[in-house]
Protein backbone atom coordinates (compact mmCIF):
# COMPACT_ATOMS: atom_id res chain seq x y z
CA UNK A 1 0.00 0.00 0.00
CA UNK A 2 1.29 3.41 -0.68
CA UNK A 3 1.58 5.89 2.13
CA UNK A 4 -0.85 8.60 2.32
CA UNK A 5 -3.63 6.79 0.76
CA UNK A 6 -4.66 4.22 2.99
CA UNK A 7 -7.99 6.41 4.17
CA UNK A 8 -8.84 6.68 0.51
CA UNK A 9 -11.85 4.71 -1.21
CA UNK A 10 -10.61 2.43 -3.89
CA UNK A 11 -11.68 4.06 -6.96
CA UNK A 12 -9.70 7.33 -5.48
CA UNK A 13 -7.06 5.56 -4.94
CA UNK A 14 -6.59 3.69 -8.61
CA UNK A 15 -7.64 7.50 -9.53
CA UNK A 16 -4.51 9.44 -7.77
CA UNK A 17 -2.37 6.58 -9.13
CA UNK A 18 -3.56 6.74 -12.85
CA UNK A 19 -4.81 3.31 -12.87
CA UNK A 20 -7.68 1.03 -14.34
CA UNK A 21 -10.16 -0.77 -11.95
CA UNK A 22 -9.47 -4.47 -12.28
CA UNK A 23 -12.71 -4.80 -14.51
CA UNK A 24 -11.41 -2.45 -16.57
CA UNK A 25 -7.83 -4.04 -17.03
CA UNK A 26 -9.23 -7.02 -17.72
CA UNK A 27 -11.58 -6.03 -20.61
CA UNK A 28 -8.28 -4.74 -22.33
CA UNK A 29 -6.09 -7.87 -21.96
CA UNK A 30 -9.25 -9.49 -23.83
CA UNK A 31 -9.44 -6.82 -26.53
CA UNK A 32 -5.50 -6.59 -26.86
CA UNK A 33 -5.54 -9.94 -27.48
CA UNK A 34 -8.56 -10.09 -29.99
CA UNK A 35 -6.49 -7.78 -31.94
CA UNK A 36 -3.56 -9.81 -31.82
CA UNK A 37 -6.01 -12.94 -32.99
CA UNK A 38 -7.40 -10.70 -35.93
CA UNK A 39 -4.92 -8.43 -37.25
CA UNK A 40 -1.37 -9.63 -35.72
CA UNK A 41 0.23 -12.57 -34.30
CA UNK A 42 -2.20 -15.21 -34.90
CA UNK A 43 -4.05 -14.55 -37.84
CA UNK A 44 -4.17 -18.05 -38.84
CA UNK A 45 -6.29 -18.79 -35.48
CA UNK A 46 -8.46 -15.97 -35.61
CA UNK A 47 -10.77 -17.62 -38.12
CA UNK A 48 -11.72 -20.70 -36.02
CA UNK A 49 -12.16 -18.20 -32.74
CA UNK A 50 -14.30 -15.44 -34.57
CA UNK A 51 -16.05 -14.94 -37.61
CA UNK A 52 -16.51 -11.03 -39.22
CA UNK A 53 -19.90 -10.08 -40.08
CA UNK A 54 -19.78 -10.08 -44.02
CA UNK A 55 -21.79 -7.15 -44.61
CA UNK A 56 -21.01 -3.62 -45.23
CA UNK A 57 -23.66 -2.06 -43.63
CA UNK A 58 -22.44 -1.48 -40.13
CA UNK A 59 -22.15 1.39 -37.76
CA UNK A 60 -18.75 2.59 -36.37
CA UNK A 61 -16.13 0.54 -36.94
CA UNK A 62 -17.02 -1.89 -39.78
CA UNK A 63 -15.42 -4.87 -38.30
CA UNK A 64 -18.21 -6.43 -36.39
CA UNK A 65 -17.63 -10.08 -35.26
CA UNK A 66 -20.57 -12.36 -35.27
CA UNK A 67 -21.85 -12.90 -31.69
CA UNK A 68 -22.15 -16.26 -31.10
CA UNK A 69 -24.34 -18.82 -28.60
CA UNK A 70 -22.44 -21.13 -26.29
CA UNK A 71 -24.00 -23.63 -24.03
CA UNK A 72 -20.74 -23.59 -21.76
CA UNK A 73 -20.01 -21.72 -19.05
CA UNK A 74 -20.10 -17.81 -21.12
CA UNK A 75 -17.92 -16.00 -18.13
CA UNK A 76 -15.08 -18.23 -19.03
CA UNK A 77 -15.69 -18.36 -23.11
CA UNK A 78 -13.66 -15.51 -24.40
CA UNK A 79 -14.82 -15.06 -27.36
CA UNK A 80 -18.33 -14.83 -26.03
CA UNK A 81 -16.95 -11.95 -23.59
CA UNK A 82 -14.93 -9.99 -25.83
CA UNK A 83 -17.54 -9.77 -28.98
CA UNK A 84 -19.88 -7.62 -27.64
CA UNK A 85 -16.79 -5.03 -26.54
CA UNK A 86 -15.37 -5.56 -30.27
CA UNK A 87 -18.11 -4.24 -31.85
CA UNK A 88 -18.44 -1.23 -29.81
CA UNK A 89 -14.93 0.23 -31.03
CA UNK A 90 -14.89 2.81 -33.04
CA UNK A 91 -13.04 2.66 -36.28
CA UNK A 92 -9.85 4.48 -35.89
CA UNK A 93 -8.99 1.63 -32.46
CA UNK A 94 -10.12 -1.26 -34.42
CA UNK A 95 -8.65 -0.30 -37.95
CA UNK A 96 -5.06 0.76 -36.15
CA UNK A 97 -2.10 -0.29 -38.11
CA UNK A 98 0.30 -1.53 -35.07
CA UNK A 99 -0.84 -3.30 -31.54
CA UNK A 100 0.49 -0.01 -29.75
CA UNK A 101 -1.31 2.76 -31.55
CA UNK A 102 -4.43 0.14 -31.08
CA UNK A 103 -3.59 0.41 -27.09
CA UNK A 104 -2.99 4.22 -27.16
CA UNK A 105 -6.68 4.33 -28.68
CA UNK A 106 -7.77 1.74 -25.98
CA UNK A 107 -7.00 3.52 -23.27
CA UNK A 108 -8.47 6.77 -24.63
CA UNK A 109 -11.70 4.90 -24.94
CA UNK A 110 -11.60 2.65 -21.75
CA UNK A 111 -10.82 6.70 -19.61
CA UNK A 112 -14.33 7.88 -20.86
CA UNK A 113 -15.99 4.73 -20.11
CA UNK A 114 -17.77 4.70 -16.89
Amino acid sequence: MMRGLEHLLYEERLRKLGLFSLEKRRLRGDLVNAYKYLKVRYQEEGPRLFSVVPSDRTRSNGHKLEHRKFHLNMRKNFTVRVTEHWNRLPREAVESPSLEIFKTHLDVILCNLL
